[in-house]
C-alpha cells in the first residue's frame, strides 16, 4: 500500500481514461554490459541490493533530463532501476517512463513544495505524506519502527519521493545505489523498490492489461492510473 502526496490533486489537469502501455519503448541506454560495479549481495540492514550495479549512460541521463525537465538524479534513479529489473525480472519489461510517471504524480520527483533533488537522490527536505489517522485516509497507527522515518509516534505517514508507508517499505526495501543502506527518502532506493513492487504480480508491462494491473497495485484508483499514464507518455 502506497499513498501519494500530490497524486489525486493533479489528475484533473491530466487526460482521463485507461492509459496505453508506456513502459518498454523508452528503455534507457546503458554502458556495455561489462561496465558494472561489484557490490555486496546484501546491505548492512539486509535489504536487497543491485549486484552487479548497472552503469547508466551519463549522456542519456543529461539528454533525457534536458528534454523532459526531470531532475538528472531522478532520471538516473529511474534508469538504473529499470536496468536492474531487466536483469533480475526480464519478463516484467518495466521501462523507466513508468517509474518516472509514478515519481511525477507522487512528488514531482522529490521537488514538490519547492524542494530540490540533490545528486544523492534526496530531497532538500523530507517528503512526508499526511498522518494516516482515519480522516480521509485509512487509519494506520505508527510503530516504533515506522516512527523513525517520519517522527510521528501516533500515526503512520507515507515517506519519501515515491511515498512508501512503513509496512510496504519493510517488504520491498532496496539499496538502489549500492551505498549499503536502504532508505525510502533516497530516490535511488525508492525507485528500485517501486520497480520490484510493480513487477511482483508477474505481469508483462508492455501489455495494456499488465501495465494497468501493475500501476493499480501501486495505488488502486483509476484516476491515479490515468495520471501516471499521462505523465509517462509525456516523458516517452
Amino acid at each position: 500500500m502506497l499513498l501519494p502526496v500530490v497524486g489525486l490533486l493533479v489528475t484533473a489537469s491530466l487526460s482521463s481514461g485507461r492509459p496505453v502501455p508506456v513502459s518498454w519503448a523508452s528503455a534507457p541506454l546503458a554502458a556495455p554490459p561489462a561496465s558494472v560495479v561489484r557490490r555486496p549481495a546484501t546491505s548492512r540492514a539486509g535489504a536487497r541490493v543491485a549486484t552487479p550495479l548497472p552503469q547508466v549512460d551519463p549522456l542519456w541521463v543529461r539528454r533525457t533530463a534536458a528534454a523532459t525537465g526531470i531532475p538528472a538524479p531522478a532520471v538516473l534513479a529511474y534508469g538504473r532501476a529499470t536496468l536492474v529489473l531487466a536483469g533480475s525480472d526480464p519478463g516484467c519489461r518495466l521501462g523507466w517512463t513508468t517509474l518516472a510517471g509514478i515519481g511525477a504524480v507522487e512528488s514531482a520527483h522529490g521537488t514538490v513544495g519547492g524542494r530540490t533533488l540533490g545528486p544523492d537522490g534526496r530531497s532538500s527536505s523530507p517528503v512526508l505524506g499526511p498522518a494516516l489517522d482515519g480522516r480521509g485516509y485509512a487509519a494506520v497507527p505508527a510503530t516504533r519502527a515506522s516512527a523513525r522515518w517520519h517522527g510521528d509516534p501516533r500515526w503512520d505517514h507515507a515517506v519519501g519521493p515515491l511515498q512508501f508507508i512503513s509496512s510496504t517499505w519493510r517488504r520491498w526495501a532496496s539499496d538502489g545505489d549500492g551505498d549499503g543502506a536502504a532508505d525510502p527518502n533516497d530516490l535511488d532506493d525508492a525507485a528500485l523498490a517501486a520497480g520490484r513492487y510493480l513487477c511482483a504480480g508477474g505481469q508483462d508491462l508492455t501489455t495494456d492489461r499488465g501495465w494497468t494491473a501493475a500501476v493499480l497495485s501501486y495505488n488502486h484508483a483509476d484516476a491515479y492510473v490515468s495520471a501516471v499514464g499521462a505523465a509517462a507518455r509525456s516523458f516517452g
